[in-house]
C-alpha cells in the first residue's frame, strides 16, 4: 500500500509538470490516464479536484462514482453519482460548440480539437445518466427521461462516427483519445443494441436504433488496442461480453486472446479469475480470486463481486460449507439481492446432513421462509434471480413443506454452471451423483402435487450432465421426459422450454440442424410468462443464430451510421 501511494504521489507530480511539452487538453487526458489507480482514494481526491474546470477530470470522476452506485445499489450512492454526472455534463457543455452538431466538410474544419472532445464527453455523460436515471426512480417519467438520453447520446455517437470519416477532419494531437471515445460509443451501441431479442430489436429500429455485433465488438477491440484515455474502457466492455454475456446468454465462451485485454490491477485479476472459472480451471480461479481481494481494500463492493464467484466455484466442486460462507458473507456486506443470498444460504444447508446445520446457527427452512421477505425493486422491477428464488422459496411456507430436491444444482442451471462442470469430468460426474441421490430421495417418500415437477428437473439436470459426459442418446431421453409430461407440471413451466433449448442444442452439436431449428422455434414462440424467460430467450436467439448462420440476431441489422 505504501509502495502504491508513493507511485501515485510521484505520478501527481510529474502530471503537474507536463504542460512545458503539452498542451492543456492532452495534459488533462493523460493525467486520466491510470487505471490501475482507479479504486485507490488518493486517485479520487486528485481528480475532484479538478472537476470544476476539466471535462476528462469530471468525466473519470463521475464514471468512478457510477462504477460504485452500480457494484453497491445504494440509493446514496446512486444520488451522489448522479450529481456528480450532471455537473461533470455541464462542464462538457461549456467547451462544446454553440450551434447544434451537423456534419459536413465546414461544420467538421470549424470545430476544434476541444469541441470535438466535449461532443463525445458530453454523449458518454448522457449515457451514464440515464443508466443512473433507470435505477434511481420507478416511475413512467423517469424512464421517459433516460430514453431521451439514451437516444440523443446514440445520435450524437453516430454524428461523430461519421465527423471521422469525413474529407474535413484532420488528424489532430488528440485525435486518438477523440477516435477512441467515439469507438467506445459506437462499438457499445452496437453490441448491446445486437443482442437483443428479435422483437425488441425490431421495435428500436423503428424508433431509429440499429446494432450490428461484429461491428460493434470490431470498433472495441480497435479501441482497447491503443493507449487511450478510453482504451480501458473498452477492454472492460470486451471482458465483460466475453466473460458474462456471452458465456450466460449465448451457451458459449468465445475463442479469444485474452492476453491482450487483461493488464495489471485489482480489476483485471477479477476477470483473469472469471476467465479460469468459466474454462473450468477452478482451483486457479478461486486463485485469482483470493488475489483480486487482497490487492485493495478501498471498495469493499469489488470484494462482493469476487465473493459471488467464488460462492459459484465452490458449488461446482460441491463443497457446499465454503459456498455457504461466501453467500453468508453477501448476506451481511452487500445489498444487491438479500433474498437471492438467504435463497443461497438455504440451499446450500439443504445439502447438508442436521449435525453440520447445527454448526451454523441456522436452518433451512428458517431461510428459505425469510426469502419472500427480502423482496426489493431495481428500476421498479424485481430482479429475476430474486423473483425466481422467490418462487421456489413459497412451498416452505407450509407447516409440512415439500422439500426441493436439490436447490444449489438447480440454480447453477440458470447461471449456465453445467458448462463450466462440463469441461471436467470428475466435476460432472460428481454432480450427477448427487442427482441420483435427489432422484433416489424423490423416489422414497409418496407422491404429491409437486413431484412431477421435482421429477422434470432431476430429468433436465441429468440430461445437461450426460450431454456433456457424451451419453448423448440418454441426455435426449431425458429431455424428451420433460416434454412429455408438460400438462402435469404445476408451477415449474419454465423446464419445459429449457428441455427444449437443450435438446435443440443437443441436435446442433449432432449436426441435426433441422431437427434443431424445429425445436428452437417451439421453445421460442409456444412458451410465455415463465421464470427466467428473457435469459431464455436470449439463449434460444443465439443458437437459433448459430443454426441458421444468418445475419445478426436472425435479421439483418444496420451498423451505425
Amino acid at each position: 500500500m505504501l509502495v502504491l501511494s508513493v507511485s501515485v504521489s510521484m505520478w501527481f507530480l510529474f502530471s503537474s509538470e507536463c504542460h512545458l511539452s503539452q498542451s492543456k487538453l492532452l495534459i488533462c487526458i493523460t493525467s486520466c490516464l491510470r487505471e490501475k489507480y482507479i479504486l485507490h482514494c488518493l486517485f479520487l481526491i486528485f481528480l475532484c479536484n479538478r472537476t470544476k474546470d476539466s471535462m476528462y477530470h469530471a468525466l473519470t470522476y463521475a464514471t468512478i462514482l457510477e462504477m460504485q452506485a452500480m457494484m453497491t445499489f445504494d440509493p446514496q450512492h446512486i444520488l451522489a453519482a448522479g450529481n456528480t454526472m450532471k455537473e461533470a455534463q455541464a462542464i462538457c457543455q461549456r467547451h462544446r460548440k454553440k450551434s447544434t452538431l451537423r456534419v459536413s466538410d465546414c461544420d467538421v474544419i470549424a470545430l476544434n480539437s476541444e469541441e470535438l472532445h466535449a461532443e463525445v464527453c458530453y454523449a458518454e455523460c448522457l449515457l451514464q445518466r440515464a443508466a443512473l436515471t433507470f435505477l434511481q426512480d420507478e416511475n413512467m417519467i423517469s424512464f421517459i427521461k433516460g430514453g431521451i438520453k439514451v437516444r440523443n447520446s446514440y445520435q450524437t455517437y453516430k454524428e461523430l462516427h461519421t465527423v471521422l470519416q469525413s474529407a474535413g477532419y484532420t488528424h489532430g494531437d488528440n485525435h486518438g483519445h477523440f477516435e477512441g471515445g467515439v469507438k467506445l460509443g459506437v462499438g457499445a451501441f452496437n453490441l448491446m443494441i445486437s443482442m437483443l431479442p428479435t422483437r425488441t430489436l425490431k421495435l428500436l429500429e423503428f424508433v431509429g436504433f440499429s446494432g450490428n455485433k461484429e461491428f460493434g465488438l470490431q470498433q472495441l477491440q480497435e479501441g482497447s488496442a491503443e493507449s487511450t484515455f478510453r482504451s480501458f474502457l473498452c477492454n472492460m466492455l470486451l471482458l465483460c461480453y466475453h466473460t458474462f454475456m456471452s458465456f450466460i446468454l449465448e451457451n458459449h465462451l468465445h475463442k479469444v486472446s485474452f492476453d491482450v485485454l487483461l493488464s495489471q490491477g485489482s480489476i483485471f485479476l477479477f476477470f483473469a479469475g472469471r476467465i479460469e472459472e468459466i474454462k473450468g480451471n477452478l482451483d486457479a480461479a478461486i486463485e485469482r480470486f483470493e488475489e483480486c481481494c487482497e490487492a485493495q481494500q478501498q471498495w469493499k463492493e469489488f470484494h462482493h463481486m469476487c465473493y459471488w464467484e467464488l460462492m459459484w466455484c465452490f458449488t461446482y466442486k460441491k463443497h457446499w460449507k465454503m459456498a455457504y460462507f461466501y453467500a453468508e458473507m453477501l448476506s451481511k456486506e452487500n445489498s444487491w439481492s438479500k433474498a437471492t443470498y438467504a435463497y443461497m444460504k438455504a440451499a446450500y444447508l439443504s445439502m447438508l446432513t442436521e449435525d453440520d446445520c447445527l454448526t451454523f446457527g441456522e436452518t433451512a427452512l428458517t431461510l428459505f421462509r425469510q426469502v419472500p421477505t427480502l423482496k426489493q425493486k431495481i428500476a421498479g422491477k424485481s430482479l429475476p434471480t430474486e423473483k425466481f428464488a422467490i418462487r421456489k422459496a413459497r412451498r416452505y411456507i407450509a407447516e409440512k413443506p415439500i422439500p426441493l430436491p436439490a436447490p444449489p444444482l438447480e440454480m447453477m442451471y440458470i447461471w449456465n454452471g453445467y458448462t463450466v462442470i462440463g469441461k471436467h469430468r470428475d466435476l460432472t460426474e460428481g454432480m450427477l451423483k448427487t442427482l441420483d441421490e435427489a432422484q433416489a430421495k424423490l423416489d422414497s417418500i409418496p407422491k404429491n402435487e409437486l413431484s412431477i415437477d421435482d421429477q422434470c428437473l432431476l430429468s433436465l439436470l441429468k440430461g445437461l450432465c450426460l450431454k456433456h459426459l457424451g451419453h448423448q442418446e440418454e441426455a435426449e431421453h431425458y429431455f424428451t421426459l420433460v416434454l412429455c409430461n408438460e400438462t402435469q407440471i404445476k408451477y415449474d413451466h419454465y423446464l419445459v422450454p429449457n428441455a427444449l433449448l437443450e435438446h435443440g442444442l443437443l441436435c446442433l452439436e449432432q449436426g441435426r440442424k433441422d431437427e434443431a431449428i424445429k425445436l428452437l422455434e417451439t421453445a421460442k414462440q409456444n412458451y410465455k410468462n415463465y421464470s427466467m424467460e428473457s435469459r431464455t430467450h436470449f439463449r434460444i436467439q443465439a443458437a437459433l443464430h448459430k443454426a441458421k448462420g444468418n445475419g445478426e440476431n436472425g435479421i439483418h441489422v444496420p451498423s451505425i451510421p
